[in-house]
Formats: structure tokens, C-alpha cells, sequence
């Protein structure tokens, strides 16, 4: 067997071997503590650590999406890691099992950094990097020794005046046969083992039977019936009402955190009178509220999809605040996720009493999706997401913004993160071919908590024309439109732009999401035939 050979199954060898030691880890994950994966915990450590442009370009690309890209672009690093450490340790003994050990140190920090970590949760990480050496060093030993007997049975052949083709099988043959067995069996196993487990862990941390026996009691204000003005029959149009399935989700949970509403807490803390501290049916029990939001991330792009509407019940937070007596000078709520993320909103804000911030319990007439923050969330109209809408809240602790950092407003975001006046043309799509005559071009526009007062229009940078409008909601959510369009043959460029109920208008300069939100008019080429 020559050296060239030799490296590529050790190659190979590094990257079962890493397989080995993920399934071993996997396992032992869901035996000890679902959250303790290495992987979800070095994918969660890169999200934190990420520089806000890598994760805004990352989500830009990918959208909702950004989640498995980052999974995937994490095992392939590890995968060229594994191969490697398979090479060096064939090459340079012991060098390729330290590169697994050093791996280990790595993810047993990144699991300790996790919220609601305890030292039994780098138990799995140990046990998988043990079980990732054990075969990475005998599996290279199994190489060695069929790379010894093939040398040997080379040598006979060239020291016999006969020919040895028939002599070398007996001894090359078991010591190659031992290999591919060790191999093959413990890739078998690995994935076996691996993939059981996740989907285990997976359907552990789903806790779905737990959340669909959950009966949510009626509002004690209903939020009024959707009349039908409200809503324009347009196909491709987005729907006034946003299903939850479609909902998008952009959080730094890599794992969706489980939580068990029977020892949920909700912690008032911090710059109050007095400290409030509330379990699921005590909130459950409560005068509940239904209120319809528009909910925005701040990373959505001028015409993104990154925005979704629904009816959500839940108690006012102001209520709440009102009970904690919040103390002169404080001016931030620091909210705390289950999974140990952070959002600073202005207290003021949740003050007040025409605002509908709640603490949610229900989306659209379910308890929240456990990817949506069950079994409780903050829902804030008319503020970003990253300074207001806490999934799978645990703490609220009043404070200052001089005082206290949240998450992304330690990362280079803006501290308020008011929801920007905005307007998206949905139909027809981008690059699309319409047939010429009359042609419905529709979409939405929000200007959250202010309200929309119109849509403009505009082809080929021509007048700009209104559109008809749907009857809104409220002011906290966004409002269909549509525009009749007299479409003649050729290439054109479509433009949309929305002025707000105070008068302002959607400005046609283009701003980056970062550090507070994207503006500019959302244009789209079509062609007609």
C-alpha cells in the first residue's frame, strides 16, 4: 500500500472516527440533558461570537434558513478537521488524537457557556471525544498493520522466483478485512446511533404533547372580527393574517429551548418596589387580551419577507409594570430568555397604556409554537424584534440603559429600534412575465403603532399613482394594497413607496440594516408580453 493510499483512508478513518465521537456524544446528550449537544453548543457559541455583519449577511442570504446553513458550513469544518487529524495521526503519532482532544476541550467550553448549563453537561462531550480517540487510534493501528503485511508480502515476491499473488492473500487479507470491518461497522453505527438520537432529542425538546394539552382561556377583550374589507383576494398576495407555520423566525437559539410550563417562572426584578414573580396559570389566570401585531426583524431587507402578522393573546405588560412600580430613573426593561438571550426596550414604551405589549400566550388561536417562544413571549408593536420580542421569557428586570447591555445592542445595534415606515410589493414577483393589459400589483405596508394613510405606485419612474387600500386593523399592523396597472409590452421597472398617518413619507435612499433597520423604495423588474 503506498503513502498516498495510506493517507486517504486515514483520512477517511478521521472522519468516522468524528462521527463516532457525535453519535457517542448525541446519545449521552439525550440520557443527561438534551441542551447538552457539543454541536448545538459550538453552533450556538459561533452565533454569539459572530461578528453582526456575518450574521446580517448570513441572514440576508439565507433568511429563515440561516440555522441549517450554519449547521452544515459547522460539520463541514469539522469534517476537514476529522480527515485531517486521521493524516496526522498515521503521519505523526500521537498528534491526530490531541486534534480530537483539543476538539473536546473546545466543545465542553462551548457547553458550559450555555444558559441553564451545570457540569454534568460536559459529560456527553467527554464521552464522545473518548469514544472518537479509542477509534481513531485503533483504526489507524489497523491501517498500519495492512500497510506491514502488504510491504511484507511485496518483499516476498520480489526475494521468490515465483510468483506470489496467490501468497500474499492469506496474509494481507485478514489484517485488510479487520480494518474494513472496524470501519464499516463503526460508521454504521455512528450514523444509526447519531441520527436516533437527534431525532430523539429533537422530539424531547418539541415537547408537543405537552403544549397541545394546553387549553388557552377565552380573552377578557376579544380582538375584534376580521371584517372583509380587510382583506384583497389577490393570488400571491400576502395573507392579512400570517399562519404560524409560515411565521418567520430569526433568533440566536440554534436548539429550541424547552420549556416546562408547569415550573415556568416570569421574574419581575431589578429598579422596582416590588418584585413580582409569576408561574403559567397565574399569567393563565389573569384578565387576557387579544390584540393583532405586525412583527418585523430588524435584519429585513428593503422588500424582505422577514415580517409576519398575527393575533396574539396575553396579558399588558403596562399592567404588570404598574403592579412592580418601576423606580425613578430607570428607563430599560432587560428582558431574559430560557436560553440566556437578552433584549433592552424603554420602559416607557412598555408603559403605555394605548400600546398593546403583552405577554403572550397564544398565536393565532393556539399556545405559542414552541419555535415561537411557548410558552411565553413578549410582543411589542412598533418596536424590532432584537430590543422587544423575548421568546421564552423568564426574566423582565428593570434597569438603565447606561447601566445594562442586551444582546445585539452589545453588538453594535441601536438601543430603541422603532419599526421602520415600510411597504412591499408581493405580486407580481421579481423578474416575472405577466401578460399585457390590466395587471394587479399588490403587496403591504405597516408604520407601526402610527398607521399607514397610503401607498403610491409608480412604473418606469413616472408619476407616482395610489393605490387602493384594504381597511386596516389597527395601527399596529401592516395593511394590504393594490394598484390596477395598465400594462403595455416590454421590460419595466414597478416602485412602491407608503406615507404614514403623521405625514411622512418612505424616502427613496437606500440604508443598511445595520444598525437600526433598512430603508428605501422596493423596486421590481417585470416583463410583459
Amino acid at each position: 500500500m503506498n503513502a498516498k493510499v495510506r493517507r486517504r483512508w486515514a483520512a477517511l478513518v478521521g472522519l468516522v472516527s468524528a462521527a463516532a465521537a457525535l453519535a457517542i456524544a448525541e446519545l449521552a446528550a439525550l440520557i443527561i440533558a438534551p441542551h447538552s449537544s457539543p454541536v448545538l453548543a459550538i453552533g450556538s457559541v459561533a452565533i454569539d461570537l459572530a461578528p453582526a455583519w456575518v450574521k446580517d449577511t448570513v441572514i440576508a442570504l439565507f433568511g429563515t434558513g440561516d440555522k441549517v446553513f450554519l449547521l452544515t458550513l459547522l460539520l463541514l469544518v469539522v469534517a476537514v478537521v476529522a480527515a485531517v487529524a486521521g493524516i496526522v495521526e498515521l503521519t505523526r503519532p500521537p498528534w491526530g488524537t490531541v486534534t480530537f482532544l483539543v476538539l473536546g476541550v473546545v466543545a465542553a467550553l462551548a457547553v458550559t457557556t450555555r444558559a441553564q448549563s451545570t457540569w454534568v453537561w460536559v459529560v456527553p462531550t467527554l464521552l464522545g471525544v473518548a469514544g472518537g480517540c479509542i477509534v481513531l487510534r485503533l483504526s489507524i493501528g489497523r491501517i498500519r498493520e495492512w500497510s506491514a503485511f502488504t510491504a511484507r508480502d511485496t518483499q516476498a515476491h520480489a526475494d521468490s522466483a515465483q510468483p506470489a499473488a496467490h501468497e500474499a492473500q492469506p496474509s494481507a487479507a485478514p489484517s485488510r478485512r479487520g480494518f474494513l470491518t472496524l470501519l464499516i461497522g463503526t460508521a454504521a453505527a455512528a450514523v444509526v446511533v447519531g441520527v436516533g438520537s437527534r431525532v430523539a432529542n429533537g422530539m424531547s425538546i418539541a415537547a408537543d404533547a405537552v403544549r397541545s394539552a394546553i387549553s388557552l382561556p377565552k380573552p377578557a377583550i376579544a380582538a375584534a372580527p376580521i371584517a372583509a374589507e380587510s382583506m384583497l383576494d389577490i393570488e400571491g398576495l400576502s395573507p392579512l393574517i400570517t399562519p404560524n407555520a409560515d411565521f418567520y423566525r430569526i433568533d440566536t437559539a440554534l436548539q429550541v429551548p424547552t420549556v416546562d410550563p408547569t415550573t415556568w417562572r416570569l421574574r419581575v426584578t431589578g429598579m422596582v418596589e416590588n418584585e413580582i414573580e409569576l408561574s403559567f396559570d397565574d399569567l393563565l389566570a389573569l384578565p387576557l387580551i387579544e390584540t393583532a401585531v405586525t412583527l418585523a426583524c430588524v435584519s429585513n431587507p428593503v422588500g424582505g419577507d422577514l415580517i409576519g402578522n398575527a393575533v396574539w393573546l396575553g396579558y399588558p405588560i403596562h399592567k404588570l409594570l404598574a403592579e412592580a412600580k418601576p423606580l425613578s430613573g430607570a428607563n430599560m426593561v432587560l428582558s431574559r430568555s430560557a436560553d440566556g438571550f437578552t433584549a433592552g426596550t424603554p420602559l416607557e414604551i412598555l408603559q403605555e397604556q394605548d400600546r398593546d405589549s403583552v405577554l403572550a400566550v397564544g398565536m393565532n388561536g393556539e399556545p405559542l409554537p414552541a419555535e415561537h417562544g411557548f410558552p411565553v413571549r413578549m410582543v411589542v408593536p412598533g418596536l424590532f424584534g432584537y430590543v422587544s420580542a423575548t421568546k421564552w421569557v423568564t426574566e423582565m428586570r428593570v434597569t438603565t440603559f447606561e447601566s445594562d447591555r442586551a444582546y445585539w445592542t452589545d453588538r453594535g445595534w441601536s438601543e430603541k429600534g422603532p419599526v421602520k415606515l415600510g411597504s412591499r410589493i408581493d405580486v407580481p414577483s421579481a423578474r416575472a412575465s405577466v401578460e399585457a393589459g390590466t395587471v394587479a400589483v399588490a403587496g403591504v405596508a405597516w408604520a407601526q403603532h402610527t398607521g399607514v394613510q397610503g401607498v403610491e405606485v409608480r412604473v418606469d419612474g413616472g408619476p407616482w399613482a395610489p393605490a387602493r387600500l384594504s381597511t386596516p386593523i389597527s395601527a399596529d399592523t401592516w395593511v394590504q394594497w393594490v394598484y390596477e396597472w395598465d400594462a403595455a409590452a416590454g421590460a419595466h421597472e414597478i416602485e412602491v413607496r407608503a406615507t404614514d398617518s403623521a405625514g411622512q413619507t418612505q424616502g427613496e435612499t437606500p440604508v443598511p440594516v445595520v444598525p437600526d433597520g433598512a430603508e428605501g423604495w422596493h423596486r421590481i423588474s417585470v416583463t410583459v408580453n
